[in-house]
C-alpha cells in the first residue's frame, strides 16, 4: 500500500520544490541594514540618465524594487501598480525606482511603455545584484535574473521595509505603507 501511495506523491513533491528553489526565502539585507550605495544607469520615460542612490536619498525615502525581467507578464502588471501609485509615493516623498538586469535600451522601452514615463527603472549590475542579495537561482545556480525583491530605505541609508515575494501584487501596497509611516515621524 505504501509503495503505491509513495510514487503518486513524488510529481506533487518535486513540483513544490523546484518552485520554492526559485524563490528567496528572505533577503540579505535585514530592517534596520544600510543600504549598500551604488550608482548605475537608467531609464525615465525613454530617456537615459544617471542614477545614484546616495543623491536620491538626500530627497526623501526611495523605493528599490527589483525584478525578474522586463516585458514579461508579473513585471509588467508590477510596473503598471507602481505608475498607478507614482502620485501617493510622490506626497509620501519618496522615489520609486525599479531595477533589473535587463540592458538599458531595453530599459528605455520599458520605462515608457510598461512604467508609463512615470518612474525610472534602471541597471542592476552584478556587484548590486550581490549586495542586495536579489540574484534569482534556480537549483542554487543563477539564472541571471533578479528576485523580485522590494527595499524601502529611509533618507538616513536604513533599510525599513524588506519584502521578497515572486507574486507582485503585494509589493505596491507594502512600500507604499512602509514610506507612508516615515512621513508620518518627520
Amino acid at each position: 500500500m505504501v509503495r503505491r501511495f509513495l510514487p503518486s506523491l513524488a510529481a506533487p513533491v518535486l513540483a513544490i520544490a523546484a518552485l520554492l528553489s526559485t524563490v528567496p526565502l528572505a533577503a540579505a539585507l535585514p530592517v534596520g541594514a544600510t543600504a549598500p550605495d551604488f550608482a548605475t544607469k537608467g531609464a525615465l520615460d525613454g530617456k537615459p540618465f544617471a542614477f545614484a542612490l546616495k543623491q536620491a536619498l538626500r530627497k526623501g525615502p526611495v523605493v528599490l524594487y527589483f525584478y525578474p525581467k522586463a516585458f514579461t507578464q508579473g513585471c509588467t502588471l508590477e510596473a503598471h501598480a507602481f505608475s498607478e501609485a507614482t502620485d501617493d509615493f510622490r506626497k509620501a516623498g519618496a522615489t520609486v525606482i525599479g531595477m533589473s538586469a535587463d540592458d538599458l535600451p531595453t530599459l528605455q522601452k520599458f520605462s515608457t511603455e510598461a512604467c508609463r514615463g512615470k518612474f525610472a527603472v534602471a541597471v542592476a549590475s552584478p556587484a548590486i545584484v550581490r549586495d542586495y542579495d536579489v540574484d534569482l537561482k534556480r537549483g542554487g545556480t543563477s539564472t541571471g535574473l533578479t528576485s523580485r525583491t522590494s527595499y524601502v530605505i529611509a533618507r538616513d541609508g536604513r533599510i525599513v521595509l524588506v519584502h521578497s515575494d515572486m507574486d507582485y501584487r503585494d509589493h505596491v501596497r507594502l512600500t507604499l505603507e512602509a514610506v507612508r509611516k516615515l512621513k508620518l515621524k518627520r
